[in-house]
């Protein structure tokens, strides 16, 4: 009887924290989308090809298309509901060994006027994004072409 109890309020408690939190959800509105940069030790066709594979292995964009010869990935809209998101992304060699990539993904929420761009994504989650994109990229060097 007593751990039941413990488990309803430990509950309730997880759903009041959630609760407290989705007002601020997408709520902050931005004039221009956040851009975050990673370095990877790795050739650009190699970073470029990781990085299309993550967008349509994760459904992240639409329509991915990898543009070699000005080192550029871009995506279309993927529209889910009130909120649409689209992903570009730019590599660009530092040095013999290491290249950068700038990542922006591009989130905006409807409104009556149009497409308003709200802040989803946070440093954490461009973090999270880096590391399975360099996951991909061990993969791409590894396979024979």
């Amino acid at each position: 009887m007593i751990q039941k109890s413990l488990i309803l309020c430990f509950s309730f408690l997880a759903v009041l924290c959630l609760a407290s939190c989705a007002g601020k959800f997408g709520s902050e509105v931005l004039s221009s989308p956040d851009e975050y940069r990673h370095v990877y030790e790795a050739k650009e066709k190699y970073i470029l090809k990781a990085v299309a594979g993550v967008l349509e292995e994760k459904k992240i964009g639409r329509n991915v298309v990898v543009d070699y010869d000005n080192h550029r990935v871009d995506s279309d809209f993927v529209i889910s509901g009130d909120w649409r998101t689209k992903t570009n992304a730019r590599v660009k060699r530092l040095n013999w060994k290491e290249c950068e990539v700038i990542l922006i993904v591009t989130t905006e929420k409807k409104i009556d006027t149009g497409w308003e761009i709200r802040r989803l994504l946070k440093k954490e989650q461009y973090d999270t994004f880096f590391s399975v994109i360099e996951l991909k990229v061990y993969e791409e060097m590894s396979r024979i072409y």
